[in-house]
C-alpha cells in the first residue's frame, strides 16, 4: 500500500472531495484523524475507513480556532502515536458574484480567516511532532482562482492566493526535516456546486442542463469536469514517498483551465 503505516490527519473529511480523499487515504493503507466542526458529518466516512481495516478516530474542532485545533491535534497524537501526514479540505466559498468593493468587511475577514487561518492552524499545531520525527507530509487544499483572479470572486480568489503563500513559505521553512509542504488546485468538481452552476448557465443561455455541461466543460483542455477521485488522487501522490522531492508546489487539478 502506497501509505501503509501512515497516520493522516484530515480535516473537512465529511463531504465531496473531502470524502473522496479521506477514504482514498484508508484505501492506501493510512490510519486517519478526522477533524471538523459536524462530527455526525463525518461519522459515516469514519465507518467506511473503518471497515476497510483502518484505524479512524473523530476529533471536533473549529479549523478558525487555535486553541481548539490544538486541543484536537493532541488528542489524535493521543490516539495514534504521531501524525505524518496532515491533509488541509476544510474550506468555505465566500461571497458569490460581488464585487471586492461590495464584499463587506466581515464576508472578507470570515473566508479569509476559514482558507488561510484554518490551515494555518493545522500546520501550526502538527509542525513540533513532525520535526521531532523528522518526517512529514502537508497537502493543502486551495483552488484554481488562487492561480488566476477571477471577477465576482475577490474574496476568495484573495484567500487561495494567500493559502499558496503560506505553503511556499512553511515548504522552505520545514524543508530541512524531511517535510514536504504542497498544494492542490482543483478547478471545477463534479457535485453540488457544479450541478448548481450547470443549472444556472442553463437557464441563462436557455439550453438543457447536458448542453450546459458541454459548454462548461469546453473552457477546459480535456473538455471534463474533474471528480473528487481526481483530486484525490493528486493528494495521494504528494502525500507519499512517491513525491519525496516536491515541495513548496501548487498542482492544478482542472482539466487544463489555467495553463
Amino acid at each position: 500500500m502506497l501509505l501503509g503505516k501512515r497516520v493522516a490527519l484530515v480535516t473537512g473529511p465529511a463531504k465531496g472531495m473531502g470524502a473522496d480523499t479521506t477514504l482514498a487515504l484508508a484505501r492506501e493503507g493510512a490510519d486517519l484523524a478526522l477533524l471538523g466542526r459536524d462530527v455526525a458529518a463525518i461519522a459515516p466516512v469514519a465507518e467506511h475507513a473503518r471497515s476497510l481495516g483502518r484505524q479512524v478516530t473523530i476529533h471536533q474542532a473549529d479549523v478558525t480556532d487555535a486553541d481548539a485545533v490544538d486541543a484536537a491535534v493532541a488528542a489524535a497524537l493521543a490516539a495514534h502515536g504521531r501524525i505524518e501526514i496532515l491533509v488541509n479540505i476544510a474550506g468555505g466559498t465566500g461571497p458569490l458574484g460581488k464585487t471586492f468593493f461590495e464584499t463587506s468587511p466581515a464576508e472578507f475577514d470570515n473566508i479569509l480567516r476559514t482558507n488561510i487561518t484554518g490551515c494555518w492552524t493545522t500546520m501550526r499545531a502538527v509542525a513540533p511532532g513532525m520535526i521531532a520525527q523528522r518526517y512529514g507530509r502537508i497537502v493543502n487544499v486551495g483552488g484554481t482562482f488562487g492561480l488566476r483572479g477571477r471577477a465576482g470572486r475577490a474574496a476568495y480568489s484573495a484567500s487561495k492566493w494567500g493559502l499558496r503563500g503560506l505553503t511556499k513559505s512553511a515548504a522552505l521553512e520545514l524543508g530541512p526535516n524531511d517535510i514536504t509542504v504542497n498544494c492542490v488546485c482543483p478547478g471545477m468538481v463534479e457535485g453540488p456546486r457544479f450541478e448548481k452552476v450547470r443549472s444556472e448557465m442553463a437557464e441563462r443561455l436557455g439550453i438543457s442542463a447536458e448542453e450546459a455541461r458541454v459548454e462548461h466543460a469546453r473552457e477546459y483542455a480535456l473538455r471534463r469536469i474533474s471528480t473528487g477521485a481526481d483530486v484525490a488522487n493528486a493528494v495521494l501522490f504528494l502525500a507519499s514517498d512517491l513525491a519525496r522531492q516536491t515541495t513548496g508546489q501548487d498542482l492544478a487539478v482542472d482539466g487544463g483551465w489555467v495553463i
